[in-house]
């Protein structure tokens, strides 16, 4: 009994041994994406003009429509914080409160001085009257009528001094109170409850952004600008005609709502060689936040274009090579362009390639020009890795690595 569970232990050992053997031989074959699956077999896929849709991304700074610094119009320690940092304020809303007790004062003595002032003008009125009635019935004379006429004008001229200075002190006391001139966030606070402020401060208050569209800034070569001018008609109906553009937010999320690209600078940077461009984006759930950094992602749709996959090329000296089979099956080790653009896994041909050719598409790492294979299609190659899988997994070795 126990020879037998031994005999029964040892087989299964032995098979686990071969199944892990045969995982090792497949993985060091390159398992599918580069197994050899003969002496001479390769996979090999004619290429055609195809459309493509492609993407750049642009790195980019986020920017509210405007961001308005909030300073000080009078001198005072702050008392009050109404708001906090990051706060979603309307226009006119309280920020800051300042200490008013002095500008209060001001202004309570100012409007005692238009009462004052308006009083002895009543007074002075009344007098030039009854001066005027006297003088037409001849019983005062001409210079104590002019002087009644000209106490009049003074008290007049007072009148409105005490209003002008009750206008300034009642100004003054109401910057007391610093409100938001628009709607937006409010940014950080470099002065808090009891530092003293003035209109000559060195930092704002804060910054009040407004955020209901943000601006985003990013850069393009002169090439590519002139690549898009070059399409055909100005480069404002390029714009114009350009597809909407996405944003790639810093946690590498998409942004929900796409923009659109406004505005393009007239002059190209002389130490970069750039030239900047806007677009501008929808923020009703306030995500973009003014001073952020994101990508703006630039789609390019693009026609009668080849497409390769990036395994079939070999990069030698900063050149790309694919393998095109000849009417012979031999291989002819062939130079590409390709073009900036790709999504990772193709490349876009721009010359070396026609419609019709036929390439390697994987293992190219083990061939040699003039080498003769045996070409298989993508989908046999499939097929053999599959049942070389099977063999593999039903013992059958012998057939697992033929």
């Amino acid at each position: 009994m126990n020879m037998r569970v031994e005999k029964n232990r040892s087989f299964s050992s032995s098979r686990i041994a071969m199944v892990a053997l045969g995982m090792f031989l497949l993985t060091a074959c390159g398992g599918q994406g580069g197994m050899k699956l003969g002496d001479d077999e390769f996979a090999v896929e004619t290429v055609s003009f195809t459309s493509s849709e492609q993407t750049t991304q642009y790195p980019a700074t986020i920017k509210g429509l405007q961001d308005i610094e909030i300073r000080p119009q009078v001198s005072g320690f702050i008392v009050k914080l109404c708001v906090d940092e990051g706060a979603t304020v309307r226009k006119g809303q309280a920020l800051f409160e300042i200490d008013p007790t002095q500008y209060k004062a001001a202004y309570d003595q100012a409007k005692a001085g238009v009462e004052s002032a308006e009083a002895n003008l009543k007074t002075v009125a009344e007098t030039e009257v009854n001066k005027k009635m006297l003088h037409e019935q001849k019983i005062i004379s001409d210079f104590e009528y002019q002087t009644a006429v000209n106490n009049l004008l003074t008290a007049k001229a007072n009148a409105a001094q005490a209003k002008a200075a009750y206008a300034a002190a009642k100004q003054n006391l109401g910057f007391c109170t610093v409100t938001s001139p628009s709607d937006g966030v409010i940014g950080t606070f470099p002065y808090r409850v009891g530092a003293l402020v003035s209109p000559s401060v060195a930092e704002p208050l804060t910054t009040v952004s407004q955020i209901g569209d943000m601006y985003v800034y990013f850069s393009m070569t002169e090439k590519q600008l002139l690549d898009l001018t070059r399409a055909g008609g100005t480069l404002k109906e390029q714009l114009e005609k350009m597809p909407a553009v996405q944003l790639q937010l810093a946690d590498g999320t998409l942004y929900a709502d796409s923009g659109k690209i406004d505005a393009v600078s007239g002059v190209i940077d002389q130490t970069t060689g750039s030239v900047s461009m806007r677009a501008i984006f929808p923020n009703k759930q306030n995500i973009l936040r003014s001073g952020g950094m994101a990508n703006v992602v630039f789609p390019y749709a693009m026609e009668n274009v080849i497409l390769i996959p990036q395994t079939a090329t070999q990069e030698i000296q900063d050149k790309k090579f694919v393998y095109v089979l000849q009417a012979d099956s031999t291989l002819k080790h062939t130079e590409v362009k390709i073009s900036n653009l790709n999504d990772g896994k193709n490349y876009i041909v721009t010359s070396g390639l026609n419609a019709g050719d036929k390439i390697v598409v994987e293992g190219v790492q083990n061939l040699q020009d003039g080498q003769k294979i045996v070409p298989i299609t993508v989908a046999q190659k499939e097929a053999k890795y599959q049942q070389a899988l099977k063999d593999q997994h039903d013992g059958n070795f012998a057939t697992a690595f033929k």
